[in-house]
């Protein structure tokens, strides 16, 4: 493995755990640790918004493959974040 594919691997592990987090604070994910499924939709925020920035700095010295995994794993927890937000807003009103 040369050092380039070790950097894109490394970049897809720090992805994914964030992608996890945010699944997981989502409530869309079970908490490993707890073995129960919980909801802090600010800590699911924050994930995201990591994720983000991360991309938004690295811009232009992704490879192909990292831009279409940021692009696809944001857009996939930004949709459930939009699900999980409107969930905890019907389950206040009723």
């Amino acid at each position: 493995m040369d050092q380039l594919e070790k950097n894109e691997l490394l970049l897809t592990h720090v992805v994914l755990m964030f992608q996890t987090a945010a699944l997981q604070q989502m409530g869309k994910l079970k908490n490993p640790i707890t073995d129960k499924i919980e909801r802090n939709l600010e800590q699911a925020q924050i994930s995201i918004d990591i994720l983000d920035i991360l991309h938004k700095k690295m811009k232009g010295n992704l490879t192909d493959n990292e831009e279409r995994m940021f692009v696809e794993v944001l857009k996939d927890i930004r949709l459930n974040y939009v699900d999980e937000v409107s969930k905890a807003q019907n389950e206040k009103t009723q």
